[in-house]
């Protein structure tokens, strides 16, 4: 299977924590399941023109979360049980890039704005 990440050098967030999010956002998604495999760390790094100790670093965090397990024959997958997001959120979640697309918002702008709202519920 093909993974689909990007890494935006550019970005404020670390490159090991882009990759660690969208690998999450894709299993969440249902996108990749129990089972699946992802990339080698050496074949994800020379994708996404990053070091390989930045891919590493993301899958040692995912495999920390409970999201991946590394085998040594198989590789890194994703692992058995790990949670799918709730079919309302991803609805929510859906509609609020609707808007924020219509309303011309970059992605960063949408990330800032879930964080906000999140840190606000924290009181």
């Amino acid at each position: 299977m093909t993974l689909a990440v990007e890494v935006r050098l550019d970005s404020g967030v670390p490159p090991y924590e882009q990759v660690r999010l969208q690998v999450r956002a894709h299993v969440a998604a249902g996108r990749l399941r129990a089972g699946d495999r992802l990339p080698t760390i050496r074949a994800l790094a020379a994708d996404l023109g990053v070091a390989t100790g930045t891919v590493a670093r993301a899958y040692r965090e995912l495999e920390s979360d409970g999201v991946v397990v590394t085998r040594r024959r198989t590789g890194t997958v994703v692992a058995e049980g790990t949670p799918r997001e709730d079919a309302g959120v991803r609805a929510a979640a859906e509609r609020l890039v609707t808007v924020a697309r219509a309303a011309g918002l970059p992605d960063d702008a949408v990330l800032e704005a879930v964080r906000g709202a999140l840190l606000a519920e924290r009181g």
